[in-house]
């Protein structure tokens, strides 16, 4: 099992940036619940494969010059993999997580306990249902902020106050797209007065929330359901290199058209559960 870039003639020239990502690895992997449609207990769940993936993924970022820090799983918390869940991180400050299934919530103090032990020293845990970069996305000037199946509206006015930027919110309507990560990536964030770069898949969203993205990112390449359904949104881009799951590979032809480079991993296990390469990934921006 590798991971590979997908060959490519690039229109323009794209820089990737370092970056610092967290990681925890499915020790305890297993999909013993349901609280997304992706969850079936009845199905069986190869644990050597889901951390075998999980290090392909690991190993691919390291690969391409990222940092990763791990935090270490606890058993009884099979979720806890997906990372991305656990909080919010936006020059240096952190926002922390509340989670809605009582499934997940001891992971909230797990991971708060981890950024203070580990030099974050502004720490906010939230009082509303917030669900970190499951459904707040950075797009480098506004932060995307989901709602519909799990973060509360009332989430993203407490985010607005923590960290002091414009918040806008998108309404997620397809319960197989319970987060705003499984719908929308950012391909490059806004700087030096250039947009942000995205990509998302327009049957996720509300009609209202379709319009506000088409005004915001008329560029935007618009996944199709074949890609969205393998979680193909799920994706993380370093603003060249855009990691994806293998499967998604009309997606892999749209972003190589933009002048990115796919690289492809199988999360097929972790899909069980509903996750794939952003959901394992939280990003600590200094």
């Amino acid at each position: 099992m590798t991971a590979a870039a997908l060959p490519t003639s690039r229109p323009r020239s794209r820089t990737p940036e370092t970056r610092g990502y967290l990681m925890c690895p499915p020790r305890f992997f297993e999909v013993t619940y349901a609280i997304n449609p992706w969850m079936d207990p009845s199905k069986p769940v190869d644990a050597d494969l889901a951390m075998a993936q999980w290090r392909e993924l690991r190993d691919t970022y390291v690969r391409l010059g990222h940092t990763v820090a791990e935090i270490e799983p606890q058993q009884g918390l099979p979720d806890m993999v997906f990372a991305a869940n656990s909080g919010t991180v936006i020059g240096g400050r952190v926002l922390g997580a509340r989670f809605r299934a009582p499934e997940r919530q001891a992971e909230a103090d797990l991971y708060r306990r981890w950024f203070i032990e580990n030099g974050f020293s502004d720490v906010t845990m939230p009082s509303e249902i917030n669900e970190g970069e499951g459904d707040l996305t950075w797009t480098g000037d506004v932060l995307l902020a989901g709602t519909g199946f799990r973060t509360d509206p009332a989430a993203h006015t407490e985010a607005q106050e923590v960290f002091g930027v414009p918040v806008v919110s998108l309404r997620l309507v397809d319960p197989r797209y319970y987060h705003l990560d499984t719908a929308l990536m950012v391909l490059t964030p806004a700087r030096d007065g250039q947009p942000a770069e995205v990509a998302y898949f327009p049957g996720a969203f509300s009609e209202g929330s379709r319009r506000v993205l088409e005004r915001m990112f008329p560029d935007a390449i618009l996944a199709g359901p074949d890609d969205a359904a393998v979680l193909g949104l799920n994706g993380v881009s370093d603003g060249r290199n855009v990691v994806l799951p293998a499967q998604a590979t009309k997606l892999a032809e749209q972003v190589s058209d933009r002048g990115y480079e796919p690289v492809m991993v199988d999360m097929s296990e972790l899909r069980k559960a509903g996750g794939g390469p952003k959901c394992c990934t939280l990003e600590l921006r200094g």
